[in-house]
């Protein structure tokens, strides 16, 4: 230990002192003696020869003397520092003891403190252990489906890895696809450039929309349909779509296409200058659009029939062509309206002949009830009929009956009386007793709903 060393350390300091100090006096006294025997040794051999020698000795005598006085008094004042220092090295370890006794106190509380704290610490590490021992059995079930999870997982993947590969194969073949469609497009886009193809075009967009709505052709629509107007033209729309009750809705499906398609050759990204171009090409595609609505509205097609609304449907067979247009004349639909032509696309149009075909539904719906009440109606008459025939059935039984009761008695008491003495003559036939009819049994029941009661007023 630290304070163990110390007081070592004053041990040998005090020891080093008082070893010092009589070295010092045991020197001292050993000069001295050694100087007085040789100075006497001296004197006896020279006395007879030197006198002044003696005095020089006797000097030196008296100096050696006054030395080891003052050696003396020097081990006296060591001997009182000795003294001091013992006192103070007695001070120092009485300190010292109680400093190791503070020092192991202190010692001590550290060591409990610390087993204290490893205590703590150790249960705080055996608490957590059994948290973590809790959680992990808490946790088993998750870890379980963790795993298949994870299992699921690696199977999505490997799904997702054959499907994309599937799906770069589609990719693959749709872009094919699309070269095979932009080569068709620029063929389809060359062939409607021809008015005649164009035509033709609409009208297998309006028979294929007509026909996807549930109607049938001769049946709800016709096509191509000659008529007279007021003025005595022959007009020809396109189709006509034939509505409960007689009316007919006149379609054209002629529509102007150049312009749109010069302009759909012009990219959005293209120069400032060929944006202009494409604006003016859809403003001239709007015009074109407009002077055909007026034509249509001169020609008022639904004057041609006997029964009309009056309006024509001008079908424009493509969504972007119309859009196009209103986009570039916001009131192309309202004078188109004021004119009594309405604009449809194929979406707009399929939902007004999808109403058609369900007021034909509901129309055979309709017919089919009538002829159902009819068929009631007569059903239930020739119920009542019948009903009256079975009651007068029933009393001509009951007289039938009663005739026939009347007749067996009549036989019974006055033939077969006389008859009977006839088997005296010959025995070997015998006339059997005629039954009576119990009136009990021939009550006929009578029928009583009132529909089937007789009419007063029949003949």
């Amino acid at each position: 230990m630290p304070y163990v060393s110390l007081e070592h350390m004053f041990d040998n300091v005090m020891t080093v002192a008082v070893v010092i100090a009589v070295m010092i006096v045991a020197a001292a006294l050993g000069l001295a003696a050694g100087f007085l025997l040789g100075k006497s040794r001296g004197q006896e051999m020279a006395r007879g020869a030197r006198t002044g020698e003696l005095e020089a000795a006797r000097a030196d005598g008296d100096a050696a003397r006054a030395q080891v006085v003052q050696l003396t008094a020097q081990a006296a004042e060591l001997r009182g520092q000795i003294e001091g220092l013992g006192q103070q090295l007695s001070f120092a370890k009485s300190q010292l003891a109680q400093a190791q006794q503070a020092e192991q106190i202190r010692i001590q509380h550290e060591r409990d403190k610390a087993a204290a704290e490893a205590e703590r610490k150790r249960a705080e590490q055996s608490a957590s252990l059994e948290e973590q021992s809790k959680v992990l059995s808490a946790l088993a079930p998750v870890q379980k489906n963790l795993d298949a999870l994870q299992q699921k997982v690696s199977q999505i993947e490997e799904g997702r890895k054959r499907e994309m590969g599937a799906l770069g194969e589609q990719l693959k073949g749709l872009g094919e696809q699309q070269a095979r469609l932009d080569r068709e497009t620029s063929s389809l886009s060359a062939a409607l450039r021809n008015n005649k193809v164009r035509g033709a075009w609409g009208e297998a967009q309006l028979r294929n929309i007509v026909e996807s709505a549930g109607l049938l052709e001769h049946v709800d629509f016709d096509t191509q349909v000659v008529v007279t107007g007021t003025d005595g033209r022959i007009q020809r729309p396109d189709m006509i779509v034939h509505l409960p009750g007689g009316k007919t809705i006149p379609i054209d499906a002629k529509v102007p296409y150049a312009d749109y398609q010069r302009a759909c050759e012009i990219p959005e990204t293209a120069s400032p200058e060929e944006l202009d171009r494409r604006a003016d090409l859809l403003r001239a595609h709007a015009k074109a659009l407009r002077d055909h609505v007026k034509t249509l509205g001169d020609k008022a097609y639904w004057n041609a029939f006997d029964i009309a609304p009056d309006f024509v449907v001008a079908f424009i067979p493509n969504e972007a062509l119309l859009q196009a247009a209103l986009e570039a004349d916001p009131t192309l639909m309202d004078d188109a309206f004021a004119r009594k032509v309405a604009l449809t696309s194929p979406v707009t149009l399929w939902a007004v002949l999808k109403s058609v075909a369900y007021a034909w539904q509901q129309q055979s719906l309709t017919d089919d009830a009538k002829r159902l009440f009819d068929l009631s109606r007569e059903l239930y008459e020739r119920f009542a009929v019948l009903g009256e025939r079975a009651t007068k059935l029933g009393t001509a039984i009951t007289k039938t009956v009663g005739a026939y009761n009347q007749f067996a008695t009549s036989l019974e008491s006055r033939v077969l009386v006389t008859a009977r003495k006839l088997q005296k003559i010959d025995g070997s036939k015998i006339i059997e007793p005629v039954d009576i009819i119990d009136s009990g049994k021939a009550d006929i029941r009578e029928l009583t709903a009132p529909e089937i009661q007789p009419d007063d007023n029949a003949d």
